[in-house]
């Protein structure tokens, strides 16, 4: 039998059996329950109310329990692609039974159809970028489907296409809402890239960027976690390879922003990818070190080298010591070896236990440092005129010719008989 007869056929026997109190406070009841606000009845308003608070329950309980225990359940597997794929549909399963609720209710209030129309078309839109946002929170699961690909495919090309697809996703989700409302989406897109020419002539900058960041990755020139170089532009570690720009953290730890067409047409050295790390020392030592002593030192220090471990050998790599050059205030060694380590704190604890090793050597085989210095030899062929103070006499100072040994023979006694004449006149003019 069908709904509306037998509540029919209750109606009439509640009326015909009742009793009149009965039947009143029955009348009583239904018609407050047909009168309402707002061109709803009361019967409706609760109606929907405990649509609506039921729905919002069964998402709490959706959120609390289901979510919950489907993502325990995918926390015991092996593989991260089911932990991806719950984190990716845990919100958007939410939206689900509130969506349904406002459905329910609009049916139930019976409004206008141009509002029931446009309640629907509201609905759909909410129910498509729904499904277009869990399609693009899903697209997440491929950095672990991708996992194998380490070797051939770069970290950031996988972000970059990650970020593509959920670009693409998103469009299309729009794309579809657009046509559920009766918007043509060619003739848009039309118009989108007319405009879009316009942008890229303003935007070059913009785009010579981008696809400097796809050559950067395309190449492999580095990779987040990679000590750079870039002369005149930024040294520091590799942090993170956006679309338009690189950051970069440099090692007083501030981060620089370096676009990536700078990047693309310079010169980059990557230090983390070095197979050892340099010494190059230039000793020098005294001249008075003799060659025997020359020859003992380079040996020794060859020894050292040879005999230590964590230093790379001939033919992996070149190792010299030699005496090297006369310098100005030295006689240099030269030094050029290879650590095996390319960590910078190892191979500076390298570096200072050879040190010390090069101070014993030296000064174990009797020779010296050399330091700048400068030595002046002075050879007079002329020497200066000596000057006598005056006696007190009102004279001036005499001027006494130096000594001339050379000729000390021969004038002897002219010289002898030139003082004497003079001590006379000096002698008559006092008198």
């Amino acid at each position: 039998m069908a709904a509306p007869a037998v509540l029919n056929e209750l109606e009439g026997w509640w009326q015909s059996n009742a009793p009149a109190w009965a039947t009143n406070a029955t009348d009583w009841i239904v018609g407050i329950w047909n009168e309402g606000a707002y061109g709803l009845t009361f019967g409706q308003i609760i109606t929907v109310t405990v649509i609506m608070s039921l729905a919002i329950l069964l998402r709490g309980l959706i959120a609390k329990t289901a979510v919950v225990w489907i993502t325990r359940a995918a926390a015991g597997s092996h593989t991260k692609v089911d932990d991806a794929l719950v984190h990716a549909i845990s919100l958007p399963l939410r939206v689900i039974p509130v969506v349904i609720g406002i459905y329910a209710s609009i049916q139930i209030l019976n409004v206008d159809p141009q509002i029931e129309n446009f309640a629907n078309k509201l609905m759909q839109s909410v129910v498509t970028l729904t499904v277009f946002w869990s399609l693009s929170r899903a697209v997440r699961m491929l950095e672990y489907v991708m996992s194998g690909l380490k070797n051939s495919l770069s970290g950031p090309a996988v972000d970059w296409m990650i970020k593509a697809l959920q670009f693409i996703l998103i469009a299309l989700g729009l794309g579809a809402v657009a046509q559920q409302w009766g918007i043509a989406v060619a003739p848009l897109l039309a118009g989108l890239g007319v405009f879009g020419i316009a942008v890229g002539l303003g935007a070059q900058d913009l785009f010579r960027n981008l696809i400097s960041g796809l050559l950067i990755i395309g190449e492999k020139r580095f990779v987040p976690g990679e000590w750079i170089l870039v002369d005149g532009v930024v040294e520091g570690t590799v942090v993170r390879i956006n679309f338009r720009s690189t950051l970069v953290r440099r090692f007083d730890q501030s981060p620089v922003y370096v676009p990536n067409s700078k990047l693309a047409d310079a010169a980059v050295t990557n230090f983390s990818r070095m197979t050892h790390r340099r010494i190059r020392w230039a000793v020098g030592v005294e001249y008075s070190t003799s060659v025997d002593q020359l020859k003992n030192i380079r040996q020794e220090l060859e020894d050292w080298l040879m005999n230590d471990d964590r230093i790379a050998k001939p033919p992996e790599v070149a190792l010299f010591v030699r005496v090297d050059a006369f310098n100005a205030s030295s006689i240099d060694f030269l030094i050029y070896t290879f650590t095996k380590t390319t960590n910078w704190g190892e191979w500076l604890k390298i570096k200072e236990e050879f040190a010390y090793a090069v101070m014993d050597i030296i000064e174990r085989n009797g020779a010296a440092f050399a330091f700048p210095s400068q030595t002046i030899y002075m050879n007079q062929e002329d020497p200066p005129e000596l000057m006598v103070p005056p006696s007190g006499t009102g004279q001036g100072p005499k001027r006494l010719a130096p000594p001339d040994n050379s000729r000390a023979g021969a004038q002897g006694s002219t010289s002898d008989e030139a003082s004497s004449s003079s001590e006379m006149s000096e002698s008559a003019e006092s008198a």
